[in-house]
């Protein structure tokens, strides 16, 4: 009997120790699952896919084919010298006079109708469009949000679950929105986007005169903003190029400034003539009014993780609430939280591979 007691007593004062073993265990089991995120491709893909349709809703697009048949040329001609081909990548441009420009998963590259107004040749915009391709090629975003420790996941989740994808589209966009990239994606991208726009004729230096133009808009901010979001000087990002282009011996000339005043009309506005959507209504901070959407037509359910479903705020006004509360630490940014056009349906243009043959004839003209 004495012996029972004992050995009652003993597994009393252990079980204890064995749940709390298990819930140790439970939680490395979980480490491990969020340290080993890996999103696939086509994961990826679809990511890109729910993250620019925000992004679209947030800013609008503009509803004008020629600009997008120009824009699409001129980075399809960057993309091939980048990703060796030009398939699989989606040029938008983006309603507002904010200058900036976003690149997601999948080959979603957007740049603002105020990017294309302060930029002044065709080599300035192959710079800029080489450095978001880029973005894209290098896998940027993904792996910086595969590294977060931000994703949120139990031992009983697997991380291509839906509820898993949806924390990382929602961290993907405001990754993007916020221009979070780290200083050696930075470069890596301006150098990838610089000898690209050189192989294909341009000259290398249209992302740095570019990047100071931005920079002498932005003299009288305390803060980055926009395209200056990420952690480079671009002192450094314009010294680095520099010296780039003097190593490599990158000497192409064209600037095609003819063709791009051709396509291009647009003025870049300044910082403080944007219109912004006002904090504390409804939608920034607080909330900005809502703009109005044009019904589209219902279309048929696609096979897939539907991650448009799941990633929340989904209202355009709440993605904007979205975009300034994550970057209210940092204040108001004209560039960021500019308002944009209400129309977010996408411009299809289609380019083969002779068009973009008989376009990479006009660089060298």
């Amino acid at each position: 009997m004495r012996k029972l007691i004992l050995a009652i007593v003993v597994l009393a004062v252990a079980a204890p120790a064995f749940a709390q073993i298990g819930a140790i265990r439970k939680g490395l089991e979980t480490k491990k699952k969020i340290e080993g995120l890996k999103v696939t491709d086509e994961e990826a893909r679809e990511i890109g896919a729910s993250v620019s349709e925000r992004i679209r809703q947030r800013y609008g697009v503009v509803q004008d084919q020629a600009v997008h048949k120009y824009v699409t040329l001129v980075g399809s001609v960057v993309a091939q010298e980048i990703a060796g081909d030009a398939k699989g990548f989606t040029f938008i441009v983006l309603d507002t006079d904010a200058v900036n420009a976003f690149a997601a998963p999948g080959g979603y590259v957007h740049i603002t109708r105020g990017a294309l107004g302060l930029i002044g040749n065709e080599a300035e915009l192959a710079g800029v469009l080489g450095h978001e391709i880029a973005h894209v090629t290098e896998k940027h975003t993904i792996k910086a949000i595969e590294k977060s420790n931000r994703i949120q996941m139990t031992t009983e989740t697997v991380a291509g679950d839906r509820e898993v994808l949806a924390q990382v589209t929602n961290l993907t966009y405001e990754h993007i929105i916020e221009n979070s990239f780290d200083r050696n994606d930075e470069m890596a991208s301006d150098q990838a986007g610089v000898a690209a726009a050189n192989g294909a004729g341009y000259a290398p230096n249209g992302l740095s005169s570019f990047l100071q133009r931005l920079a002498d808009r932005n003299k009288g901010a305390a803060e980055k903003r926009g395209l200056f979001a990420s952690h480079p000087d671009i002192e450094a990002r314009i010294k680095g190029i520099d010296k780039q282009i003097k190593n490599d011996k990158l000497a192409a000339t064209a600037t095609v400034e003819a063709r791009y005043k051709k396509y291009i009309a647009y003025e870049a506005t300044a910082q403080a003539d944007i219109a912004m959507v006002e904090a504390g209504a409804s939608g920034l901070a607080e909330g900005a009014p809502a703009k109005e959407e044009p019904k589209k037509e219902e279309e048929p359910k696609k096979k897939g993780f539907g991650l448009s479903s799941l990633v929340k705020p989904a209202g355009p006004e709440k993605q904007s609430a979205q975009v300034m509360a994550s970057g209210g630490a940092r204040g108001v940014d004209p560039e960021r939280d500019a308002k944009g056009g209400s129309n977010p349906a996408t411009v299809r243009v289609g380019v083969t591979a002779a068009e973009i043959a008989e376009f990479k004839k006009g660089i060298g003209a």
